[in-house]
């Protein structure tokens, strides 16, 4: 069964906010908070790459058509979304810019890094061994990456302006979806929660000597209710799958004990655990409170089950969706993720 997800993914990868109507309006006013907050930097994996991947050799794609419909001129950029991802809603929310350019791409210019790049890709996860084949930028490649970006920018902005910027930007890193879900050390090995704690340990530290001191650490969402699981781990009525959610469940909690004792460990910075696990339960649970209609499905695919490559079908409603193919989520899913994370800890983060 972990080989037929493992393969349900591969191909996904090769694949190409109600609150009411009304309300969405509301959830696009930015704090305006550039002054406080310079920039912004993401780690991570599908849920939040902007386009890394479309510059390296790699298996894992997200620049298909269908992928980027409701992005503006309705074009692929490489996010695994219909629209804006959460690296971008962050940027935007908080009044900085738009968009949160990838880092690799070649066109960025000095203004471009000055207000924040991001580095996540595709297929990565805490475990730098989770789908390498797919040569994604793992984890500790994100970090050399940043340390070349720290160069860049002194050598634009002077060393003190640059150390100014990293230590007041906030930093975004979510993944461990991948290592909980498809890793097989993941079901084979009683200790592997705890080596992947272990592996964010390490990354966060990393970090804070690089000198960031806003962090926002995202915990791994509500695994089994993703539609590639329902569809083929739910049964007859494509229920949630409650292993996987217990296993996701168990992670988190080891998580963020561990984010709390980084957090006092360095009381010049600021490190919070994101809870992302609810915030998706409640949306599955309680999907007419926010207007939702269809949960157990995605809207990229065909029927909203079985995804194509490139994802030549694609449902007319996305508004209606909670996901937007067999796992990642719609942009509305996403901006109402970004708003709630912002209104339970922006205060945190700039006190």
């Amino acid at each position: 069964m972990k080989m037929k997800l493992l393969f349900s993914y591969i191909f996904l990868l090769f694949s190409p906010v109600v609150i009411a109507r009304g309300a969405i309006a509301n959830l696009q006013q930015p704090y305006n908070v550039s002054g406080i907050i310079p920039a912004v930097f993401v780690f991570g994996d599908s849920v939040v790459d902007t386009g890394n991947n479309n510059w390296i050799a790699t298996l894992a794609k997200g620049n298909f058509p269908q992928y980027g419909k409701n992005f503006e001129g309705g074009k692929a950029t490489g996010r695994v979304c219909d629209g804006k991802v959460p690296s971008d809603l962050f940027v935007e929310e908080l009044g900085i810019k738009e968009l949160l350019p990838p880092y690799l791409d070649p066109t960025l210019q000095p203004k471009d890094l000055i207000t924040g790049v991001n580095f996540a890709s595709i297929g990565s996860g805490y475990d730098p061994q989770t789908l390498a084949f797919l040569s994604a930028l793992s984890i500790p490649k994100q970090l050399e990456l940043f340390k070349e970006y720290i160069e860049k920018l002194k050598a634009i902005v002077g060393e003190a302006r640059a150390l100014e910027i990293v230590s007041n930007s906030l930093i975004i890193v979510l993944t461990g979806n991948n290592d909980i879900q498809l890793n097989p050390a993941s079901s084979l090995n009683p200790s592997y929660e705890d080596i992947l704690v272990n592996f964010a340990t390490t990354f966060l530290q990393d970090l804070y000597k690089l000198g960031a001191r806003r962090i926002g650490v995202f915990g791994v969402t509500a695994l089994g209710c993703a539609p590639l699981h329902r569809n083929t781990q739910g049964g007859i009525q494509r229920n949630c799958v409650d292993s996987l959610n217990t296993k996701a469940y168990s992670f988190n909690n080891k998580l963020s004990i561990q984010i709390n004792y980084l957090d006092n460990k360095f009381p010049d910075a600021r490190i919070v655990y994101i809870d992302f696990y609810n915030f998706l339960l409640d949306l599955v649970n309680n999907p007419t409170k926010y207007g939702y209609k269809i949960v157990k499905n995605g809207c990229c695919a065909l029927a909203g089950i079985i995804d194509l490559p490139s994802c030549p079908i694609a449902c007319s409603n996305d508004y209606d969706y909670i996901f937007w193919d067999l796992f990642h989520l719609t942009e509305r899913t996403y901006r109402l993720l970004v708003h709630q994370v912002l209104q339970q800890h922006l205060q945190t983060f700039i006190s």
